[in-house]
């Protein structure tokens, strides 16, 4: 059964910062591999250290997608945070994102 995938404000409003195709990249990207097993490890997609911002991150080179997966009731990927990454630094909207 395939996963609903839900976008926080925060994330609508990053994606809307992104380019034209920056933003097709991201939006086929969560698609494609988040709507089936997400929460299983792939190359392009982890489970991040603990932190307060997300769970797992999904790898869209030069772009980051954060997101919670929830099972039950239902089968829900919550995406939060669309970034950008330059180097070891994140960054949302122009902002700096650090993980704590």
């Amino acid at each position: 059964m395939a996963y609903q995938i839900l976008y926080t404000d925060d994330a609508k409003s990053n994606l809307r910062t992104l380019g034209p195709t920056q933003r097709a990249r991201v939006l086929s990207a969560i698609d494609q591999q988040l709507r089936h097993e997400p929460t299983v490890q792939t190359r392009n997609r982890k489970p991040m250290r603990p932190n307060t911002r997300a769970t797992w991150e999904l790898r869209v080179d030069p772009m980051r997608v954060y997101y919670d997966v929830q099972e039950e009731p239902q089968q829900v990927v919550r995406v939060k945070i669309v970034a950008l990454k330059e180097g070891n630094r994140v960054y949302v909207e122009g902002e700096e994102l650090t993980f704590e």
